[in-house]
């Protein structure tokens, strides 16, 4: 297996997906930068959701296979907490880790013991990621090939065993009582080398060592013929070419943590038998077996370091890489999930790989408004459609109606959808965009040099010029400011090369007349269709519903002018009648 891969919770593994980032402003022209921050109150997290819901794709397997990861999190609220707490435990060990860290100070005991403690926190994280992610009622396959993979990087590590190892070998660096050396001597008895034989949890009984000496030469039978070890000492020299893994020589033995056989060193490793002349022991005795006794704990640190930090990358490296993916996911269903609580309607969207730019919403209405609402209920939904006969809507009414709103709402739906969420409506089935483009009035001061008319135009050309079939394109009152006629002239034309690109967008506007020309319009192109989409108006009150009608204009305002007396009739008598 190679270890260099891992999964991705963003897109199938194997897709060669095509992305494109929406311009900066649009999520704000959108209204989905109070999404992000209601997301997360975390400025990198807002960061990090805000960048995945920038980057867009029209692949159709990329919405469904995030769509069916989002899915099975939403629905598992156990699963979600789970692995949110072992992604603090996975930062946690990725900060303050000494596995990756090298230092010039000479490593002791203390070291090899926490290294054995990180490792052991490291097999936890991975085992209950390994569980958590075993529960039956996950469908999705993004997350069913993230358990696969995180178990066969368990088995390849091979950290069942090693987690044995583990227990058997964990102790405290407080519970070290004493260490026991074997010493190799020459014809004169002067100390030549110097070997670790084990450390130990318990202190040597005798305090002296000339008694311990005495004891061992006292009688015939501990003068030892060979220095073969005949079970009554615990003495190996620990020889660096043997290939075996480190755990394998070490072993919690009746109280002892003893070296048992002989481990492999790499190049840069110390051997543990130290010279004696060439460390100086005759100079102190004592500091000479402290400098031997540390400089073969630390050759022996080093080892396992290098050996710990391997297994900890192969699970690690991984796992921690799809944190930022894994945040992503649980903190937009935080949000969803107090959001139907609330009694938003949400639905998972049902993206389509065929061609063309359809798009078929049921029940929609804007996310920001329904955010800011307190009694949800009171939300307007609404339906629409994209076809080839409705390309391009051009949508009419008035001031304060909804125009604005509905035309948000239809591009929160594809950029919640194609980053793999739920949306705000009944249903929502669509062929995913390439882009998402909006031309929203700008900043006064981001028009000084061009002037209102002149920055339109630039900026809707630039738009142009850059979307496809696939795009969508979403104006907001655009080239209102200037006069009507200067206006609809260049709106017109604007609306035929939309046509002409086939490029799917909703044109909200005050010029009633370019929604009159919508037949005219579709009968000029023959690739696609434009149709005249109000604002409905009920009794001269606002519905915020859509339809499909022919602007209401003039009618409108004279139900406004009859509401408020000022029809000249009215105004005329009321005159007269003072």
């Amino acid at each position: 297996m190679d270890k260099s891969s891992r999964s991705s919770l963003l897109q199938p593994a194997g897709t060669d997906a095509e992305y494109r980032r929406l311009p900066d402003h649009v999520l704000h022209d959108l209204g989905l930068e109070e999404f992000c921050q209601a997301v997360s109150s975390d400025p990198k997290e807002r960061r990090l959701i805000t960048n995945i819901l920038s980057q867009i794709t029209a692949d159709p397997d990329v919405a469904a296979y995030r769509q069916q990861i989002f899915g099975d999190i939403i629905r598992l609220p156990e699963l979600r907490k789970t692995i949110m707490e072992l992604l603090g435990k996975i930062q946690f060990m990725q900060d303050f880790s000494t596995m990756h860290k090298t230092s010039d100070e000479e490593l002791g005991l203390w070291h090899l013991f926490h290294r054995l403690d990180e490792l052991d926190d490291y097999i936890r994280t991975v085992e209950t990621m390994r569980e958590c992610l075993s529960d039956e009622r996950i469908k999705s396959q993004g997350l069913i090939s993230l358990r696969e993979h995180i178990t066969e990087l368990y088995q390849d590590a091979c950290f069942a065993e090693m987690k044995e190892d583990i227990a058997a070998l964990k102790m405290k660096a407080s519970d070290v009582q004493s260490v026991t050396l074997g010493v190799n001597v020459n014809e004169r008895f002067e100390a030549v080398s110097i070997g670790l034989v084990s450390v130990n949890k318990k202190p040597f009984k005798k305090s002296g060592i000339v008694s311990n000496f005495a004891d061992a030469i006292a009688a015939k039978d501990k003068i030892q013929e060979s220095s073969d070890w005949d079970g009554d000492m615990h003495y190996q020299l620990i020889d660096k070419e043997d290939k075996r893994g480190i755990i394998d020589f070490m072993k919690n033995e009746a109280g002892l943590l003893a070296v048992q056989s002989s481990f492999a060193t790499d190049a840069r490793a110390k051997s543990t038998i130290v010279n004696a002349m060439a460390d100086g022991a005759t100079a102190n005795s004592t500091f000479y077996l402290d400098g031997v006794v540390n400089k073969m704990l630390s050759s022996l640190v080093k080892k396992l370091r290098d050996t710990l930090t391997k297994y900890a990358n192969v699970a690690i490296v991984s796992v921690s890489g799809l944190v930022p993916e894994f945040i992503y996911y649980i903190r937009c269903a935080e949000l969803i999930s107090s959001l139907m609580e609330k009694g938003c309607v949400f639905c998972q969207p049902q993206p389509e790989a065929e061609d063309g730019n359809s798009m078929e919403a049921k029940g929609f209405y804007n996310l920001r408004l329904a955010m800011n609402m307190e009694n949800v209920s009171e939300i307007v939904p609404n339906d629409l459609a994209f076809d080839k006969a409705k390309t391009v809507y051009i949508l009419t009414g008035a001031n304060r109606g909804g125009k604005t709103t509905v035309t948000q709402a239809v591009g929160q739906l594809f950029v919640l959808a194609q980053g793999g969420l739920f949306v705000p409506a009944e249903s929502f089935r669509y062929v995913p965009c390439d882009c998402v483009y909006t031309h929203f009035p700008a900043d006064e001061d981001k028009t000084m040099d061009l002037g209102r008319l002149g920055e339109e135009c630039v900026r809707f050309k630039e738009m142009f010029s850059q979307s496809t079939g696939r795009s969508l394109l979403l104006l907001n009152e655009t080239f209102s400011t200037t006069s009507f006629e200067e206006g609809y002239y260049i709106a017109r034309d604007s609306v035929k090369a939309l046509l002409t690109k086939e490029v799917r967008t909703i044109y909200n506007t005050h010029m009633h007349k370019l929604g009159e020309d919508a037949q005219e319009l579709t009968r000029e192109s023959s690739r696609a269709g434009a149709a005249s989409l109000i604002m409905r108006t009920e009794d001269g009150k606002r519905s915020f519903k859509v339809a499909l009608a022919q602007p209401e204009g003039s009618s409108y305002a004279r139900d406004i002018a009859e509401k408020y007396g000022v029809t000249y009739d009215m105004l005329v008598s009321g005159s007269e009648k003072q």
